[in-house]
């Protein structure tokens, strides 16, 4: 199995749909594919993508199969985020310091 990037499965607003769906409930594959206005094998593609990002688990159940999230792999990205997050906090609090000596200065 491919292992894939998780990066690359939340860059599609497809995939990122099916992980809003299946992170409420487990659905099987039929009622995900019903969810979409695009072709079942399509949506097969991008749950085989979420499978090898490690995003979504495939469970038989029966006859069935069911996708259920797997989101404690958002935390590679929740990690990436916050040091973005943190960079800016500092450039934006350096930034107001700044305009603030500014304008007292003008004053």
């Amino acid at each position: 199995m491919i292992r894939r990037d998780v990066f690359q499965a939340i860059a599609d607003p497809t995939r990122r749909e099916i992980i809003h769906l299946v992170s409420k409930e487990s659905l099987n594959l039929n009622t995900v594919a019903d969810q979409f206005e695009i072709s079942r094998p399509a949506i097969s593609k991008h749950i085989k993508i979420l499978t090898e990002c490690g995003l979504v688990i495939i469970k038989q159940k029966g006859r069935e199969r069911f996708c259920e999230a797997k989101l404690d792999t958002l935390k590679d990205v929740s990690i990436w985020i916050e040091q973005y997050k943190d960079f800016w906090k500092n450039k934006l609090d350096a930034l107001e310091n700044y305009l603030e000596e500014i304008k007292k200065q003008e004053v």
